[in-house]
């Protein structure tokens, strides 16, 4: 019996950039897809800047099929403003996949961390590092697309224990 590969779209949501990558996974084995960073115009209103973003998401999922998505959870800032719109930006990564049908999960960005480099607390450049050795085929060109790769295999990952959980609880309803 062969699995059949799950593509998976990782998310790191931003306001001004919101990083995605995609891989596929079977079983253990991962796969590069593609990655990249849909930027938003700075000098344009907020619902604009969240527009272009659901758009270029909405373009990635359309033009990739995505099984699964994953979205690295938010942390507070100390500007309450800021964390408002980047708590919008982030709902925009969870609506897109939603809309389509696809499931989305949620990773604190410790565990997606600490999934790929070991350390829940690293730093940007060791994700990287870890990306191009996990995905020897990425080209991640920015620190928001490696993010999101790093998300996608966070979910590939933990999302064998996710799914048992739900099969659980909807045993026990």
């Amino acid at each position: 019996m062969t699995l059949q590969p799950i593509r998976i779209l990782g998310i790191d949501p931003g306001l001004r950039n919101t990083g995605w990558g995609i891989v596929d996974a079977q079983g253990s084995r991962l796969s590069f897809v593609a990655c990249g960073t849909v930027r938003s115009d700075g000098t344009l209103s907020l619902a604009d800047r969240l527009r272009q973003l659901h758009d270029g998401l909405t373009s990635i999922v359309h033009a990739h099929m995505p099984h699964e998505a994953a979205v690295e959870e938010t942390f507070v800032n100390r500007d309450p403003q800021s964390t408002l719109k980047l708590g919008q930006a982030r709902g925009i990564a969870l609506l897109v996949p939603a809309l389509t049908g696809i499931p989305v999960a949620e990773y604190a960005a410790n565990l997606v961390k600490k999934t790929v480099t070991g350390a829940g607390h690293a730093e940007k450049a060791q994700i990287a590092m870890m990306i191009k050795v996990l995905l020897p085929r990425s080209d991640a060109a920015s620190p928001d697309a490696a993010d999101a790769l790093a998300v996608a295999i966070c979910h590939s990952q933990h999302r064998a224990s996710r799914l048992l959980a739900v099969r659980v609880a909807k045993e026990k309803a």
